[in-house]
């Protein structure tokens, strides 16, 4: 199942859906870590979407998903920073940044998805995608209809069958956030979940700052972490 490319393509439509909401000045400031990642012009990671129209495929699913909150000024957002390479980088950041703070011996450097072999990072893909999924159903939004437009936009983005059957799994199954924990099999697979749910949800709406909190808790985040992948996340939005 190639899940690495389809959710590269959706993390980084976050800047055709900044592009459409804010125009290009707006725009012009989403380049951060994306130009850290040599996503600007270059052949890196940050460059990985397929075919010419794969953004803005990509765009109008990862538009689905956010469903209501599409009004929203994605400059804010994390998710318009180059793609899947930068949600690594963020990860390691916060990790690092969280370790030193312990004051213990650092157990190793973090093993991040920028840092990991392809078959790897597949496996942390299928994970993170899990949980933008069921980060995108925390506010009650995806009822029936949407779940059947969403499958019609992941069909035209991966034509891979497995790929498809799970995310109609994943779409129509009931919010668990316990079940979104267990696909995290490392402490830096939780770390990546929940920065890819915090960067999907609106923490001021009740519902999914709840899912939010559940979610931590569930892949036992010590809060010293949450507490840092939070501020990484809000600090990756502002530049």
């Amino acid at each position: 199942m190639n899940t690495r490319g389809l959710l590269d393509q959706l993390l980084k439509s976050g800047q055709d859906l900044l592009q459409n909401q804010a125009g290009k000045g707006s725009a012009d400031k989403a380049g951060g870590i994306g130009d850290l990642l040599g996503g600007k012009g270059g052949g890196g990671l940050g460059s990985l979407l397929s075919g010419a129209g794969g953004g803005a495929l990509a765009a109008g699913a990862m538009g689905l998903l956010l469903g209501s909150k599409k009004a929203r000024k994605y400059g804010g957002k994390a998710l318009t920073y180059g793609g899947l390479a930068a949600l690594g980088v963020i990860a390691y950041k916060a990790y690092g940044n969280w370790q030193a703070k312990q004051g213990a011996a650092v157990q190793g450097e973090p093993q991040t998805l920028d840092r990991l072999p392809p078959a790897q990072v597949e496996q942390h893909s299928q994970a993170i995608l899990k949980a933008l999924v069921a980060a995108a159903k925390s506010d009650g939004h995806v009822d029936e209809r949407e779940r059947a437009l969403i499958e019609g936009e992941f069909v035209k983005l991966s034509s891979d069958q497995a790929l498809q059957h799970w995310l109609h799994a994943e779409l129509n199954k009931p919010l668990d956030p316990a079940d979104v924990a267990r696909a995290a099999s490392t402490p830096e697979m939780a770390a990546e979940m929940y920065i890819a749910s915090v960067m999907l949800v609106d923490e001021e709406h009740f519902m999914e700052r709840a899912y939010l909190d559940e979610l931590a808790r569930q892949l036992k985040l010590d809060p010293a972490l949450k507490s840092e992948l939070e501020s990484q996340v809000k600090l990756a939005a502002s530049q």
